[in-house]
């Protein structure tokens, strides 16, 4: 799902359905046409492809993957590709389905891969709302939860805290308009410029594969597999919470590497879902993680920690941008935005180049002519496909006249949400909005490679400084940065569905009205799940809790130096911001000079990034999940190629799904019985020192009953042991 400067769906996590659909294109090569092999297969009309089994089958997948991106948003933010765990089980969900019905007698139309594709379509659509609505980045940064960790710009002006009612208003308005913006362009992507979309052709292969009576079977082994690391993550996750009772307490808290080096953040927390996604995600990923969190936590942070006094005032907070936080905070936004402009301009590049290619070899086609001949085609499938895929037409009018209806709306209602957005703010973006969405749509076909957060960030920069301080500049910045990504994230996902839609034989018109459906059940399951969270974990957005939504204090930060410069950085960050800026444009330069080849042992300044301001912790469950993935394939190859994605999507799922009871009991007001927490030796001799006053009071019956009341709360047991840190585990009821 991007999505974002957060190693997401379409951004360096997805280097894992890029490497996927590398393999699957060049083997298509060798392979017998896909297209003979469904030839005796009716493709059914478009309004067929959309069925009402489908569409339940999505709402409930895309409540399950909704859960798991908010949880991934309010956490890391990273975010790796779900769309094979989407195929997969879309597939799966589906066949049962028709299976049941047809032993009955009643199947009247059978699953087919178009079918497939408009669920998949729709899921993704739905759950990739919870991350283009920024409800772990701009949206939440507009909260006062948010506010109140920045001293500057934290006045009513600036501040929009949630709410159902206008989260839900404001993506219903700004969510569509970037299908209506690239929706006449199709024909020019898919067919004249033939752009491979490396995840939507990967998706593609996926679904074709699965509606062979090979691909059936295996599929069906990889959703068994899926469904028992499903179950044994999703127990996993209750088991954890039964020793949650206070803070900092439970396995997410074990000092593995002993309690110093807990203390910087590096420590193994339990956590499946991080091991799933480090499954997931390439190797280069984790490596550039852990480079980072050892550069920063262990090297940086420590050694400007020392400077304290001099440096920054030792008055100051621990969670203080005045303080060492500044320095956390802003020299990850360097390296950010130092990596965001080097791809936006290295694929903006590569984009005008491209067209300049095309239009030189005259390549391209006038926008309307969707009758007009098409280029030979070089295959049978790629005549199949181009037929089929030209033969359900959508209107140009309707994408025009779809575009300015939802245009004027917008325009007329996000200034009622948002009273700094004055509406010729958004005139001016969706004036631009068009050309930026094709970009970003052509450069993910090019490269596989989203870049709607760098938009966004440029809308954060422009309007905030246009709005200005005092008038509401950071909110206005802000609510802008959302405007602008969902049009392009948008834009570029519903020609990435194109793609696989023209792969399978899916109608461009079902692709539409599957992202369209898709795309306004995300608008409404997204603020509920958000909703949900934000009502059942009071810390939400506070450093260091559970979900601390780390990018929603980055986004408001940059948010707060567009509008008010450099004043507020604490002493000497400014020149550490301008290093690290250079270093993440000379790393992404140098990965570049020197080819694939030797790109793959330099780590990627993005990833580094990340555990600038959120600690290693996370890193190291995805290294783990790397190291157990290397294993299995240096064991066995082919089985880890066939249900390395399956496994990694159950540890996932099941974690990410935990998140629903346990935020009902949350709300229920129903708490974990158990604290487990860890102290140093020292610290544990002071717990039994104070245990042992009460002990020497018991002969008076008035301490007996107190003591009586604390042993049955505290029931504390300690296991000593004799390493580095000198620690011991204490446990204790509530």
């Amino acid at each position: 799902m991007e999505r974002s400067s957060s190693i997401t769906k379409k951004n360096d996590g997805d280097d894992a359905d890029r490497n996927l659909s590398e393999q699957l294109v060049g083997n298509e090569e060798k392979e017998e046409s896909v297209e003979k092999i469904f030839e005796s297969r009716e493709v059914p009309p478009w309004q067929k492809q959309l069925t009402f089994r489908a569409f339940i089958v999505s709402f409930v997948l895309a409540v399950l993957f909704t859960f798991i991106v908010m949880k991934l948003n309010l956490t890391t933010g990273i975010i790796p590709s779900l769309n094979v765990s989407a195929g997969l089980l879309g597939f799966f969900f589906v066949k049962t389905w028709t299976k049941f019905l047809e032993k009955s007698g009643l199947l009247k139309q059978p699953f087919t891969r178009q079918e497939n594709t408009v669920i998949q379509t729709c899921v993704v659509a739905a759950s990739g709302i919870a991350f283009s609505g920024g409800f772990g980045s701009y949206l939440f940064g507009m909260s006062e939860v948010v506010a109140k960790q920045s001293t500057e710009a934290n006045d009513a002006l600036d501040i929009k805290n949630p709410s159902l009612t206008w989260m839900i208003g404001f993506l219903f308005v700004v969510s569509f308009l970037g299908l209506f913006s690239v929706l006449p362009l199709r024909k020019i992507m898919i067919i004249d410029f033939k752009l491979i979309y490396p995840s939507g052709t990967a998706t593609a292969h996926l679904i074709n594969s699965f509606h062979t009576p090979q691909g059936a079977k295996l599929a069906k082994k990889q959703v068994r597999a899926l469904g028992k690391f499903f179950s044994f993550s999703f127990l996993w996750g209750f088991f954890q919470w039964f020793f949650t009772a206070g803070d900092d307490c439970g396995f997410v808290n074990f000092p593995t590497f002993g309690l110093k080096a807990y203390e910087n953040k590096f420590y193994f927390d339990f956590s499946a879902t991080y091991v799933g996604v480090g499954m997931i995600c390439p190797y280069i990923i984790n490596i550039s993680l852990l480079v980072g969190a050892i550069l920063s936590w262990g090297i940086m942070w420590p050694l400007i920690g020392q400077r304290k006094g001099d440096w920054y005032s030792a008055e100051y907070p621990s969670s203080s941008l005045h303080g060492l936080q500044g320095y956390k905070v802003f020299i990850a936004i360097a390296m950010i935005l130092g990596d965001g402009i080097y791809n936006f301009f290295k694929v903006l590049g590569r984009t005008l180049f491209g067209l300049y290619q095309q239009l030189r070899n005259g390549n391209v086609l006038p926008v309307g002519s969707e009758s007009s001949p098409s280029p030979p085609a070089i295959s049978y499938d790629d005549q199949r496909r181009t037929q089929l895929f030209l033969k359900d037409r959508i209107p140009m009018w309707l994408a025009i006249v779809g575009y300015v209806i939802i245009a004027i709306v917008s325009a007329a209602t996000l200034p009622h949400i948002f009273a700094p957005l004055k509406w010729y703010y958004i005139v001016v973006i969706y004036i631009f909005a068009p050309t930026l969405a094709f970009c970003n749509a052509y450069g993910c076909g090019l490269t596989d490679w989203s870049l709607a957060s760098t938009y966004g960030k440029l809308a954060i920069f422009v309007i905030g400084a246009w709005a200005g301080a005092g008038h509401g500049g950071v909110l206005a910045g802000l609510a802008a940065c959302g405007v602008m990504m969902n049009i392009v994230s948008t834009a570029s996902d519903l020609t990435q569905d194109f793609k696989t839609g023209y792969m399978t034989l899916a109608s461009p018109r079902s692709m539409f009205v599957s992202q369209v459906i898709g795309t306004a059940m995300g608008c409404v399951i997204s603020p509920c799940v958000f909703w949900l969270f934000y009502k059942a974990f009071n810390d939400l957005g506070i450093p260091g809790s559970q979900y601390s939504a780390p990018y929603a204090l980055v986004y408001r930060n940059m948010a707060i130096l567009g509008v008010e410069g450099f004043s507020a950085l604490p002493k000497h960050c400014l020149t550490l911001c301008y290093i690290f800026f250079a270093a993440a444009v000379v790393i992404n330069g140098i990965r570049d000079a020197v080819g694939p080849k030797w790109a793959k042992f330099i780590p990627l300044p993005m990833a580094m990034a990340i555990p600038f301001y959120l600690g290693g912790y996370f890193t190291i469950d995805m290294c783990v999940g790397s190291l157990i993935l290397f294993i299995w394939e240096k064991l066995d190859k082919v089985k880890a190629d066939a249900f390395g994605p399956a496994v990694a999507s159950g540890l996932i799922c099941g974690d990410g799904i935990w998140t629903l009871p346990s935020s009902v009991l949350a709300l229920a007001g129903v708490k974990p019985p158990i604290c487990m927490k860890f102290l140093s030796r020292k610290a544990n001799a002071r717990v039994d020192t104070f245990l042992d006053g009460w002990q020497s009071l018991s002969s008076d019956q008035t301490w007996a009953s107190a003591n009586f009341a604390i042993s049955k709360l505290l029931m504390v047991v300690t296991w000593h042991y004799d390493e580095k840190t000198s620690g011991a585990l204490w446990c204790g009821s509530r």
